[in-house]
């Protein structure tokens, strides 16, 4: 397979199943995006020193080319081998939230992005994945998409806010908290 088809020369593209679509298109944005946060993890992933966090983003990323995957379908195509999301798969964010919380102390400010490089990727990823949700979100209001596409979405942002957090506990760095300006 050749990486340049020259297809998309004129701006369109083509769902799984082959429908042309502008790149311009919600449903082009809202994959685009899912497939940008899904590099962010990768770079979250890879400045991770704790093996067990290595691992829930690897799979965070795998479901992540799941979402972009159904995303990227032709809703009224024929094309329906692509694999799927499970409950089980935002359980395991939750559970990797709680485990995380129990090791942070508790939120009493807002936290600005950043302290640390390795806490602002956390925090890039995080804003990136808000965005993905909202587009999704908005492509749910045009055609039907899974509703556990935006529960998942809705629960990795938190999961990266937390590792935000975690991770500058990790590098014994002082969360940037929010004061705001009083007068």
């Amino acid at each position: 397979m050749k990486i340049y088809t020259k297809t998309g020369d004129i701006g369109e593209t083509s769902l799984l199943g082959g429908k042309r679509v502008a790149k311009s298109a919600l449903r082009i944005e809202a994959y685009g995006t899912i497939d940008e946060v899904n590099s962010y993890i990768g770079l979250v992933r890879d400045v991770q020193t704790d093996e067990r966090q290595k691992n829930v983003l690897k799979e965070i990323q795998d479901r992540l080319f799941t979402i972009g995957a159904t995303l990227a379908s032709d809703p009224d195509g024929n094309f329906k081998k692509v694999p799927d999301l499970h409950e089980a798969d935002i359980e395991l964010l939750e559970q990797a939230i709680d485990s995380m919380e129990k090791e942070l102390a508790p939120l009493t400010h807002f936290v600005l992005p950043g302290g640390h490089v390795h806490v602002s990727y956390c925090h890039l990823a995080r804003t990136i994945c808000r965005r993905a949700e909202r587009l999704a979100v908005a492509l749910g209001h045009q055609t039907e998409i899974a509703p556990l596409i935006i529960k998942y979405l809705n629960r990795l942002s938190d999961y990266l806010f937390v590792l935000g957090r975690k991770t500058a506990k990790d590098l014994g760095v002082e969360e940037v908290k929010w004061f705001p300006r009083t007068v």
